[in-house]
């Protein structure tokens, strides 16, 4: 596919999703496009270490728990804007997680993953179980609703959904285009030699440790502003839903089926996994609840054993092919003479 068609392609998918709500008026429809855009949004945060790397997270949900409360903390103690505390709280995040990061970037694989679920349950179990913190009232398990102060963009509350939707739409292709750009700088690079082989890339003078903690640091800032956005999105925010292992298992898996270290694989994983785990959520969480996670893994299963390279990749096979057969009818069309061009047999008299 040629840069100018794929220019093409992705500017007509942005100007139908910036078209969606106003073709789309039902609230509920919109509220579930919102919280696929979330997912993906999430995804590709996590996708920008951790899919580079190939390292995997199970405990990127502490990063958003931390970004949720810190918005909703600065704005029921101090009256600060959201858009003001979700900085705070993306700083934060960024600085737990090199704290987090630094003792355990030697680490591969499992041990990797099961040391990132142990931080990030410890720092759930400690919000759970403590109301009242240096005066701060976090009310552990029970968790904080956001005070209704009226339609405002400084308070970051509205009406409707539709402007919560430009909102996470704008931080879609924010983290996407971040992501495109890092890709090509020597960070995303250096990422890459580091996920190939990180002995090789460390003989030729590549810092495995400060490229991994900067990638993770961005990451985690990413996922701290998801955190803030979602608290705000449903005015409520407490330590199972925004620090839970499940959050961070829905953040790796639609990287991982949709694409890791990929730009848009993310958002294909969040498009295909999303609906999925409502539905199931919807019609099977009463009578088997955590069923979809079951689901989730049977799905994860089959897209190692066939679709090793994600979702993403038998799709742009699927467009090349697309593509080629297009240009050869244009081609054959061309080279094809005109009816009139045709010898008369025999010569012209």
């Amino acid at each position: 596919m040629t840069p100018r068609f794929n220019f093409l392609a992705i500017a007509a998918l942005l100007l139908a999703c910036i078209a969606l709500p106003l073709v789309l008026h039902d609230e509920f429809l919109i509220h579930s496009v919102i919280m696929v855009l979330y997912f993906a949004y999430l995804a590709s945060a996590w996708n920008l270490m951790c899919g580079y790397v190939g390292q995997i997270s199970f405990g990127h949900s502490v990063f958003s728990g931390v970004g949720g409360y810190a918005s909703v903390l600065l704005l029921t103690g101090m009256g600060l804007s959201p858009w003001l505390g979700a900085l705070a709280g993306g700083v934060a995040a960024a600085l737990l997680s090199v704290a987090m990061g630094y003792p355990t970037m030697r680490l591969r694989g499992p041990y990797f993953a099961l040391t990132t679920i142990a931080f990030a349950e410890i720092i759930r179990i400690w919000f759970e179980n403590t109301d009242v913190v240096f005066g701060i009232q976090l009310k552990g398990a029970e968790g904080l609703s956001v005070p209704l102060v009226g339609t405002s963009w400084a308070k970051f509350q509205f009406e409707s959904k539709v402007p919560y939707y430009y909102i996470i739409l704008g931080m879609l292709v924010a983290v996407m285009t971040i992501t495109w750009l890092m890709e090509r700088s020597r960070l995303g690079v250096c990422l890459k030699a580091i996920r190939g082989d990180r002995d090789a890339a460390e003989s030729l003078g590549i810092n495995p440790t400060r490229y991994t903690l900067t990638a993770l640091a961005m990451s985690a800032f990413m996922t701290a502003l998801g955190g803030s956005f979602y608290a705000q999105f449903i005015r409520f925010i407490n330590p199972e839903r925004n620090m839970g292992t499940e959050l961070s298992i829905d953040m790796a898996l639609m990287s991982i089926i949709g694409g890791q270290g990929t730009v848009f694989g993310p958002l294909i994983g969040a498009l295909f996994l999303a609906p999925l785990a409502e539905i199931t959520r919807t019609y099977l969480g009463g009578q088997f609840a955590g069923l979809h996670l079951a689901l989730y893994g049977l799905v994860l299963i089959v897209a190692v054993l066939y679709l090793p390279k994600g979702l993403l990749h038998p799709l742009q096979q699927v467009a090349r092919r697309l593509m080629a057969r297009l240009r050869g009818a244009s081609a054959h069309r061309r080279a094809a003479p005109s009816s009139g061009s045709y010898p008369v047999a025999g010569g012209a008299k």
